[in-house]
């Protein structure tokens, strides 16, 4: 059994079988439909090799079983908590794979997608809810920020870098990332208008995966998300966030208008989260079980693994080297995961500041002098 069917229990379309629609939304755009069907769309194109259509789907499938591996070490007690992505595997890797160099992300806690497709290593962001350090990777090498759990404060990061880069006159653009919720936040409102007021070379893009934790959507906006963005002065799109194709032909678009100094784009990747908002958190208590298999009829590995079988662009042979590099990946990860070690207490102090300030100075020996009084055996 793969990981994909020991997490969500799904199975590929059936030739014919009806896959429950979107409701009512004449304005998603949409490429690949949930039976795996390729449509057209004529605003949105995308051409792509055989081999970068099977390379999207190896990145879902391993993006995929790095979120099951975490989940489970989550549940052995190797990580302190696990933001899962189960189900918006399209919505993130179709995006990431978006970006060009010199373009710079804004991540939440949850884009692990976005982290692999520019290279992240997996254990380097598995550090982070390990609680070694506080992410692991270059956010200059990358071009992926590092995450950021304080809701919607990425959106102004990402709108003042977007801005830094349109005054260095360099053609880059930025992708900042947010969930349905955090458009409630009034610092996301903030870099809005940030953005609109100065043409900011930003693309906000919104994983809406129906629920802020426990609070459904249509308890959060009596429109639909990307049509907020009327009200700031730039435009608003809605994609269907399961289709990688349709995810990476808007976001290219958004991002191009973006470096040609359009200014900024709201996208709305319509999708779904499978399982919990964290491994703290139990949606059984706020959601039926009968919408999470109709949103498994729509997942977006399955979609795509159906169309390249359909179109033969995908061999048996394929498909089972993707399986031997999951359990590849899986196995670096849960021996990664299990001998990081601790780092140094007094490690906290050492990348505060570029250089160590007297006062910071004063605090790392108090500190040192405080955890040595307990070797001595002193009184407490």
């Amino acid at each position: 059994m793969t990981a994909l069917s020991q997490a969500t229990e799904v199975v590929d379309p059936v030739p014919g079988a009806a896959a429950p629609h979107l409701p009512q939304q004449p304005d998603l755009i949409q490429l690949l439909t949930p039976e795996g069907e390729r449509v057209e769309h004529p605003d949105y194109a995308v051409d792509l090799s055989d081999e970068e259509l099977r390379g999207l789907y190896r990145d879902l499938a391993l993006v995929r079983r790095w979120d099951v591996e975490a989940t489970a070490l989550q549940r052995q007690g190797e990580l302190g908590i696990w933001a899962s992505l189960l189900g918006q595997e399209a919505a993130q890797v179709g995006a990431g794979r978006a970006l060009q160099d010199g373009d710079m992300a804004f991540p939440t806690y949850r884009e692990h997608g976005v982290a692999w497709t520019r290279g992240v290593d997996p254990l380097d962001v598995i550090s982070l809810f390990r609680g070694v350090d506080n992410g692991g990777w270059d956010p200059v090498a990358t071009g992926f920020n590092l995450y950021t759990v304080v809701i919607g404060a990425q959106c102004l990061h990402g709108t003042g870098y977007a801005m830094g880069i349109q005054r260095d006159g360099a053609e880059n653009a930025v992708l900042a990332f947010l969930g349905d919720g955090a458009t409630s936040q009034g610092e996301v409102n903030e870099a809005m208008i940030w953005a609109a007021s100065f043409s900011a070379p930003v693309v906000f893009f919104c994983q809406n995966n129906q629920y802020a934790i426990s609070v459904p959507l249509e308890r959060q906006s009596r429109v639909p998300l990307y049509q907020r963005a009327a009200g700031f002065g730039f435009p608003g799109v809605r994609v269907d966030g399961n289709d990688v194709l349709a995810v990476l032909a808007v976001t290219r678009a958004a991002l191009a208008a973006a470096r040609e100094g359009q200014g900024p784009t709201f996208i709305e990747a319509f999708t779904y989260r499978m399982g919990a908002h964290t491994t703290s958190d139990d949606p059984t208590r706020y959601r039926l079980a009968s919408e999470l298999e109709e949103w498994k009829l729509r997942d977006p590995i399955a979609r795509l693994k159906a169309y390249l079988v359909r179109s033969g662009k995908a061999d048996a042979a394929f498909f089972e080297a993707v399986e031997a590099d999951e359990t590849e990946l899986a196995a670096k990860i849960r021996q990664g995961t299990t001998e990081m070690a601790d780092p140094p207490l007094t490690s906290m102090f050492d990348h505060v500041y570029a250089e160590q300030t007297p006062h910071l100075a004063q605090q790392r020996a108090e500190f040192v002098e405080y955890h040595a009084s307990f070797a001595d055996g002193g009184d407490h």
